[in-house]
């Protein structure tokens, strides 16, 4: 296992994540329905519908209307978060558009959510497969923490919807597509603001971004791709689809270790005692039992997202956090661990103090 990037000591936060909103769009579509189609439509080719579902626990997914872009799903989470908050546009200093999802390859994805919510300031786009908003929120972190900017608005929108392979030639392409069966479009948005001067009881640990680490072992690339529209594959309609293999995908995971998270407790000067929710990246409700085995974490630690709204890509660590401040699991001053997987193949963890 690589060691995880430095990482400053712990240290007074110089960031808070003030809010995190959601938008899941309404359609869903039960995977065993989707099965059941796929299987009409490739007679022979497809198994007997429930497998997927069965492998993954999966059992349903939501779907964006079809005039919609991954920029759209991020604009309805912004402005859910930015009403919330009570944030104007000429607020936000900075925009990162992060997500697995783009609109079109230029320009960045990150221009057409400012126009679409009226925003005039520096945008850029931050993208790294499921972990793009966690390496998001390390980024606006650095950022504010330099005093560069004060109030960094971080929105995501997948839609692996539009990537998913319906007609299948053969059985090796089936086994390498099913993973896409189980993909999710929704967006998220998460404020990160300057940590205000320390106010209240002189106990009292401040809120903010307390530590992060990231790793990777990119010899892995090769194991998930979805790979049109780049220079490797400019025009091959064929290449437009994901292509994934599942197994060696959660073998590499296994193979990184729980040494990346571990690390951030331990800058952080925390034991999971002191954690009260441990927001994991999910792609099957079978591989949270090996995070818990992993970081020997009490199951009660986690929330599942996955069975019910399918793998959301990078969109998965916001909406666990705002299910569980819906849900009254947690609240301020409150510590969760951000803890993000992603195809390359990368780590990454982050605790923060609500």
């Amino acid at each position: 296992m690589p060691a995880p990037a430095p990482t400053v000591p712990c240290a007074a936060p110089a960031a808070v994540i003030a809010g995190v909103q959601v938008h899941l769009p309404e359609r869903t579509v039960r995977v065993a329905d989707a099965e059941r189609a796929l299987a009409a439509r490739n007679p022979g080719v497809v198994p007997a519908a429930g497998m997927v579902e069965r492998l993954t626990g999966v059992r349903s997914v939501h779907l964006m209307p079809d005039d919609w872009q991954a920029s759209d799903l991020a604009v309805a989470a912004a402005e859910k978060l930015l009403a919330a908050q009570g944030v104007g546009t000429r607020d936000v200093d900075l925009l990162l558009f992060a997500s697995a999802s783009q609109d079109m390859v230029e320009p960045a994805t990150a221009h057409i959510v400012a126009q679409k919510l009226g925003l005039t300031c520096p945008v850029m786009d931050v993208k790294n497969a499921c972990n793009s908003v966690l390496n998001a929120l390390e980024v606006a972190e650095a950022l504010v923490r330099t005093g560069r900017y004060s109030t960094v608005l971080v929105a995501c929108g997948e839609a692996p919807s539009r990537a998913v392979r319906w007609d299948v030639p053969d059985r090796a392409t089936y086994l390498r597509s099913a993973a896409g069966y189980t993909m999710s479009d929704g967006g998220a948005a998460v404020l990160v603001r300057a940590a205000p001067d320390h106010v209240g009881p002189a106990d009292a640990a401040p809120a903010g971004i307390l530590a992060s680490a990231f790793a990777a072992e990119s010899a892995h690339w090769t194991i998930g791709t979805l790979p049109g529209g780049g220079t490797a594959h400019p025009r091959d309609a064929d290449r437009t689809y994901f292509d994934i293999d599942g197994s060696r995908l959660r073998e590499a995971f296994l193979a990184l270790g729980p040494g990346t998270v571990l690390d951030v407790l331990e800058r952080a000067g925390l034991t999971w005692d002191d954690v009260a929710l441990v927001a994991v990246h999910q792609v099957a409700v079978t591989y949270l039992a090996d995070v818990h085995e992993a970081l020997g974490l009490p199951a009660d630690r986690t929330l599942l997202t996955v069975a019910d709204h399918g793998n959301l890509a990078s969109a998965t660590l916001p909406l666990q956090l705002a299910r569980a401040l819906e849900q009254g699991r947690v609240g301020p001053g409150d510590v969760v661990v951000l803890v993000g997987l992603a195809g390359g193949i990368s780590i990454g963890a982050m605790a923060v103090r609500l």
